[in-house]
């Protein structure tokens, strides 16, 4: 039996999602795979762990200025070092005796924090190799180490940017970034819509990730014109209290629309819907991507979501909408019939979802020389 650990962290439900994706798709390619998927903060020191991610949360999305420059500054290799100096000394001796613990055979990390802290145990003598995930479309310093022995990336101009930053080409594996296995099947449109309460009509589903609809109001309210017209899927994942506003808001009290708390079955939602507006994630984009659903981008947090959405658009991947027109210009697109799902392939972006998990499988399974 191979054993995998699988490191991530909490800042954002992506990373944990990639995590868990990857174990999923490892254990159903071989058996023989046992995988430990953990959010290593928290599995450390679990009452510091959610004072810190609710500072983080309040920074994002208070002020979201002041995190894209806090994200530009961290790109910067001295203050890297000086941050990770300092992760490390809180972190590294309780990080080393996790993974005696788990004796894994293979670490997978899809957060530059473990990445950052399994490579400083590498240096001090661990001898486990290191497998990075990169869950976004922008090379971020933050991910960077010479002791990871090897990187999944999602596109070849973060390859280039890698290597320009003295990452060997050897080492970087351009596969794109792995998604739950249930985002590569096709379900019964017809089951789905049964199954959701869900009408066969022009479908928008809307979501601001695993923190659910944030600083989005002004968004679902222009969306409510549309009701009579358009099936709208509001997810607002796990945030509960923005679930049971909109649930006792009688505004959003309408048969075409549908208020969604957690789900696991966002690729079903994805299988139904006509139209995605959401948050540049690098996750949710990647499943929309595997479903090849058009997407809208509103709102980007400056930092990694920026970068993403300019990788979007310009690859052909989705739109940003910065004005209410251009929403109410594709809405009505919808309506018509005129949105084509061909406006939105890649021109130059080719992504196969099967494939990538088998890349990152091969790697798992190679032995350790």
């Amino acid at each position: 039996m191979k054993n995998v650990l699988i490191l991530s962290e909490g800042f954002g439900a992506g990373h944990t999602q990639t995590a868990n994706a990857i174990a999923k798709g490892l254990k159903q390619s071989n058996s023989n795979i046992q995988t430990h998927v953990l959010e290593l903060g928290s599995s450390l020191h679990p009452f510091l762990a959610p004072v810190i991610l609710k500072l983080y949360k309040q920074t994002v999305f208070s002020h979201p200025k002041l995190y894209g420059k806090l994200y530009q500054t961290q790109n910067k290799r001295v203050t890297k070092r000086a941050a990770q100096l300092a992760l490390h000394k809180i972190f590294y001796t309780e990080a080393y005796e996790l993974i005696q613990k788990y004796n894994p055979e293979k670490i997978i990390c899809t957060h530059p924090f473990p990445t950052m802290v399994i490579s400083r145990l590498k240096r001090l003598g661990l001898d486990i190799p290191l497998i990075t995930v990169i869950t976004d479309y922008n090379l971020h310093q933050a991910w960077l180490t010479k002791e990871c022995d090897t990187y999944f990336i999602s596109n070849s101009e973060m390859k280039d940017k890698m290597i320009q930053n003295g990452i060997p080409a050897s080492k970087i594996v351009v596969s794109g970034i792995p998604v739950d296995p249930d985002f590569m099947t096709s379900y019964s449109k017809q089951t789905i819509r049964k199954n959701f309460n869900l009408e066969k009509m022009p479908t928008v589903l809307v979501m601001g990730g695993g923190w659910g609809v944030l600083n989005y109001e002004d968004l679902l309210n222009e969306l409510l014109f549309w009701k009579e017209k358009i099936q709208i899927i509001i997810c607002l994942g796990n945030n509960e209290k923005a679930l049971n506003e909109l649930s006792s808001n009688s505004l959003f009290q309408h048969p075409n629309i549908k208020l969604q708390g957690f789900t696991k079955n966002i690729n079903q939602l994805m299988e139904v819907s006509d139209l995605l507006i959401t948050k540049p994630g690098g996750v949710t984009s990647t499943e929309a991507i595997a479903k090849q659903l058009p997407m809208l981008f509103f709102n980007p947090i400056p930092g990694q979501e920026e970068e993403n959405c300019k990788f979007f658009v310009k690859n052909n991947l989705g739109m940003r909408i910065n004005t209410f027109d251009q929403l109410n210009e594709r809405l009505s697109q919808l309506i018509t019939n005129k949105i084509k799902n061909s406006e939105f392939i890649a021109s130059k972006y080719e992504y196969n979802a099967n494939q990538c998990m088998d890349q990152i499988n091969h790697c798992v399974q190679q032995k350790v020389v």
